[in-house]
């Protein structure tokens, strides 16, 4: 008997889940005082912003090869 996976496809893309991240912590941070725990948040968020718009690049056809 074949043993099948427990995989599930993702939902949403890998940039799309990273841009949400980044919406959420930075609604977060907005409601947190002034102070290290926000601004660590909103690190976080910058974070996620940057990697979702790398993923993004990425992936882009105009990509080439170095040299």
């Amino acid at each position: 008997m074949q043993q099948r996976s427990h995989y599930t496809r993702p939902k949403t893309t890998l940039e799309q889940g990273l841009a949400d991240e980044a919406c959420c912590l930075r609604e977060k941070a907005r409601l947190l005082p002034p102070g290290a725990v926000r601004e660590a948040t909103i690190r976080k968020a910058r974070q996620a912003e940057t990697g979702s718009h790398l993923s993004d690049w990425l992936r882009s056809p105009g990509l080439k090869a170095p040299g």
